[in-house]
C-alpha cells in the first residue's frame, strides 16, 4: 500500500493523484500503484508542489517495511537511525 499527504498544494494536484488512488481525507491518498507509476507520480509532485509539502510512504524491504521520501517545504524529514526511519524536525 501506498500513502501519499499533500500540505497546501497547487491547483491540479489533487486532482491528479485521483485517477491513480482515493483520497481518504483532504490531502492523504491511498492506493496499490505499480512502482512504475508510483515513481511518476512522485517525480510529477516533487516538480509541481512549489512551497507546498508532499510525503510519500511506499512498501520497502527492511525492518519496518516500509520507506519515506518528501518535497517541498519541508517541516519533517525522514532520518536513517541505524536502520529504523525516524522523523526528525529542522532546528531554525
Amino acid at each position: 500500500m501506498t500513502v501519499i499527504v499533500l500540505i497546501a498544494a497547487p491547483e491540479g494536484l489533487r486532482g491528479h493523484l485521483t485517477r491513480w488512488m482515493v483520497e481518504v481525507n483532504a490531502g492523504v491518498f491511498v492506493g496499490n500503484p505499480s512502482r512504475r507509476i508510483r515513481d511518476r507520480l512522485w517525480t510529477l509532485l516533487a516538480d509541481r508542489i512549489g512551497d507546498g509539502q508532499a510525503v510519500l510512504v511506499e512498501p520497502a524491504n527492511n525492518e519496518q517495511g516500509w520507506a519515506i521520501r518528501t518535497a517541498g517545504r519541508d517541516r519533517w524529514r525522514p532520518v536513517d537511525y541505524d536502520g529504523l526511519i525516524l522523523s526528525a524536525r529542522s532546528r531554525r
